[in-house]
C-alpha cells in the first residue's frame, strides 16, 4: 500500500512539473475539457434529471401527511440534490465514463511504447499526459455537477406536475425556504475533490499498465473500482468536517 502510495505522489509531483511549451500543454487541456465535459453532458443531464424526480416522489410518498407541511418536499429534496445525489452520483458515473478513458487511453500508450517514446524525445510524458487531464477534470466537473443540481430540482418540479401528489407552487416554495449555502460549499468542495481523485487516480494505473492489451482493460477496471472507493470515502471525509 505505502508502495503504491510513494508511485502515486511521485507521478503527480512529475505531472506538475514546468511545461516544455506552454502552448502545448494549453491545447491538449482545451480538447480535454471537451471530451470529459460536453462527452459526459447527456449522460449527466438524463441521469440528474430522473434522480431529481424519483427524490421528489419517494420524499412525498413518506412524510406527506396532514401534519406535515407540503413544502417539506421540496426543501428534502433540494438538500438531498446539492449535497449528496448531484455530486456524489455523478461523480460515480463519470468514474466509470471519464476514468475508464484515461486508464485505457494512457495504458494503450504505455504497452505500445508511445510514452517510451515521449521520453526519449525529451518530454515530460506525465506532464504531458497527466496534468490536462486533472486540471480538465477538476475545471470541468464541477461545472457538471452545477448542471445536475439545477436538472435534479428541475426534475423534482416536473415529477410534481405528473404525480399530481404535491402541488408545484408548494414544491417552489419548499425550494426557497430555508437554504443555507453551506450545501453549496459542501457541493462546490466535493466535485472538486472528486474530479482530483477520478482523474489521477485513474490516470495513476493507465500510466503503469504493464503487459498487453489484457492489462490493459484491467488497468481500466481497477482505475474505476479504486476512484469509486475514494469518492465515497471522500465524500464521508468532507460532509463529517463541513455539515
Amino acid at each position: 500500500m505505502f508502495h503504491s502510495l510513494g508511485r502515486y505522489l511521485l507521478l503527480l509531483r512529475l505531472s506538475f512539473r514546468k511545461p516544455e511549451k506552454f502552448s502545448v500543454y494549453w491545447a491538449e487541456i482545451m480538447r480535454e475539457m471537451v471530451s470529459q465535459g460536453i462527452g459526459s453532458l447527456g449522460i449527466i443531464c438524463i441521469i440528474s434529471v430522473f434522480i431529481g424526480a424519483v427524490a421528489a416522489i419517494q420524499v412525498a410518498f413518506q412524510l406527506v401527511s396532514p401534519l406535515v407541511p407540503r413544502a417539506i418536499v421540496g426543501s428534502i429534496s433540494r438538500d438531498s440534490t446539492i449535497l449528496e445525489f448531484s455530486p456524489t452520483i455523478s461523480a460515480l458515473v463519470l468514474a466509470g465514463r471519464v476514468g475508464s478513458s484515461i486508464a485505457s487511453q494512457i495504458g494503450t500508450m504505455r504497452v505500445t511504447e508511445q510514452i517510451d517514446a515521449l521520453e526519449i524525445m525529451g518530454v515530460n510524458a506525465p506532464g504531458y499526459l497527466i496534468s490536462p487531464k486533472i486540471i480538465a477534470g477538476v475545471s470541468m466537473i464541477p461545472l457538471l455537477v452545477i448542471i445536475s443540481v439545477i436538472l435534479g430540482l428541475t426534475g423534482g418540479y416536473i415529477a410534481c406536475l405528473v404525480s399530481r401528489e404535491i402541488a408545484p407552487t408548494d414544491y417552489i416554495i419548499g425550494l426557497q425556504d430555508g437554504f443555507n449555502t453551506i450545501t453549496v460549499t459542501v457541493c462546490a468542495v466535493k466535485s472538486v475533490v472528486f474530479g482530483f481523485i477520478i482523474t489521477s487516480v485513474c490516470s495513476y494505473f493507465g500510466f503503469y499498465t504493464s503487459g498487453g492489451s489484457l492489462e490493459v482493460g484491467q488497468s481500466a477496471t481497477k482505475g474505476v473500482v479504486y476512484s469509486c472507493i475514494w469518492i465515497l470515502f471522500a465524500d464521508l471525509v468532507i460532509s463529517s468536517l463541513l455539515l
